[in-house]
């Protein structure tokens, strides 16, 4: 089985923020220190377009990897945010985020503005607790 291509870097956060369009950036910005918060970690470049926050271990076709415990990456039409433990139970906060969509793992926003941050921040929060047992620390 090939290794994951998707890992944590020593890239630069901050260089890659900064290649971003000025409106995306100032989310991406807002979206690191709420991330942040909710970690108690700092951003991390996983792969070339993916900003995450601690990590976790999985195991996959019998091999242990890692992936970010929360993490976003600035994509063309949506910020993507990568919150594990998915959307199952979250209907009720989603209910009251505002303008987004969801597939498994991933919320699709288009911009800040558009939904309620306190929401986002209680399902960042929620995502993070929920993954506190498989959390990597260190």
């Amino acid at each position: 089985m090939s290794e994951p291509k998707t890992k944590a870097s020593d890239a630069s956060v901050d260089a890659f923020l900064a290649q971003q369009p000025e409106d995306r950036r100032a989310d991406c910005e807002a979206m690191s220190m709420m991330m942040q918060a909710a970690t108690g970690e700092p951003p991390v470049m996983w792969g070339g377009s993916i900003v995450g926050f601690g990590k976790y271990a999985y195991v996959s076709s019998g091999k242990t990897n890692e992936w970010p415990l929360v993490g976003f990456s600035p994509r063309k039409n949506d910020l993507t945010l990568y919150l594990m433990t998915g959307f199952d139970d979250a209907g009720p906060l989603l209910d009251k985020l505002g303008k987004h969509k969801t597939s498994k793992a991933c919320l699709y926003i288009r911009k800040l503005a558009d939904v309620d941050q306190k929401v986002l921040r209680k399902l960042v929060d929620a995502s993070v607790k929920a993954m506190a047992e498989k959390r990597i620390r260190g």
